[in-house]
């Protein structure tokens, strides 16, 4: 019996997707590095920082680096727990399409 898809409703908007992506490859990352890898605004990364970090999946560290204030960004182990849970759910999601034959596309 297929059940319907367990999305982590926090992670799974584009951005906070891609920014965990990012995160879940890496210790940690810096501030403007995400920004500029998901070519977004300080204050819409900020946004969705937010909502990571007050669901537990993401630290920030700031620190002094070459006189200037710096964030860094880490996912938390409930961070990285709840990443794999939910790209489990989308390989689990993608597994049930069947391939196309060969030589035939997606048309919509």
């Amino acid at each position: 019996m297929n059940r319907a898809p367990q999305f982590d409703p926090v992670i799974h908007a584009p951005g906070r997707l891609q920014i965990c992506a990012i995160l879940s490859a890496a210790d940690e990352a810096e501030f403007a590095m995400v920004r500029d890898a998901i070519a977004v605004s300080d204050s819409v990364l900020s946004k969705h920082l937010k909502q990571l970090e007050d669901a537990g999946y993401v630290r920030l560290r700031k620190q002094a680096h070459a006189g200037r204030q710096r964030t860094w960004l880490s996912l938390t182990p409930a961070g990285r727990a709840a990443f794999g849970a939910h790209v489990a759910e989308l390989q689990r999601l993608a597994a049930t399409i069947a391939p196309a034959p060969l030589g035939e596309g997606f048309s919509g």
